[in-house]
């Protein structure tokens, strides 16, 4: 089937892509692990021994930085709907996060564990119908702060992708609420045209 000239603009643009190439020169998974990396070293995200649940973890690029950098001492522990190649130290939980029953998988994982910090970089899949795909966003949103609630320690953090639009004002207001300190980041290699942007939570309010 040839390719619509917007897909081919997008491939073109894809190539080109300097965290692309940059991904592929140091074995990254994907160019997303450059808006954690951002992320982390303007915020000091991370650290050794840290305890992490990463959702909406495939390719895995995020839960491979992240291993890295919590190192032998600490734990990752992703979930995706979508299969992931595994990651030496990193435990796979495969399912839909909406689902009760894999998030009681992934609670059992944990073993009532807490948690220093979830990611979230969820994205549901698109219908092309704004309002639809936005409510969907929201809702994939509240889920995640609502599991971060459950498993965060005191003072613990929350990293989640959020799309400005609809309810958007109103998660950010409950967000607010739940912790010390909440802040907008919007990474370099998020593309410019992209409405994702980040919020982060730091210092839990248990």
């Amino acid at each position: 089937m040839p390719r619509t000239k917007s897909s081919q603009r997008w491939l073109d643009r894809h190539v080109k892509d300097p965290y692309v190439k940059r991904a592929r020169k140091e074995g990254s998974r994907s160019r997303a692990a450059y808006k954690l990396e951002e992320i982390d070293q303007r915020d000091r995200l991370l650290r050794a021994g840290m305890t992490v649940v990463d959702l909406g973890a495939a390719p895995g690029s995020w839960s491979q930085y992240v291993k890295n950098r919590v190192g032998p001492s600490g734990r990752v522990l992703a979930m995706d709907i979508l299969p992931m190649e595994p990651i030496v130290g990193v435990e796979f939980i495969q399912g839909d996060f909406t689902e009760t029953a894999v998030l009681d998988l992934l609670r059992k994982q944990l073993a009532a564990q807490s948690v220093d910090l979830v990611i979230s970089d969820l994205a549901p899949n698109i219908t092309g119908v704004p309002s639809v795909d936005q409510a969907r966003c929201m809702t994939v949103a509240e889920l995640a702060l609502d599991f971060a609630h459950e498993v965060l320690k005191p003072d613990g953090a929350l990293l989640i992708k959020i799309f400005q639009g609809a309810g958007f004002q109103e998660f950010h207001r409950r967000m607010q609420s739940c912790f010390a300190k909440l802040v907008t980041r919007k990474p370099q290699a998020s593309r410019t045209e992209s409405s994702e942007i980040y919020l982060l939570g730091k210092g839990f309010k248990a």
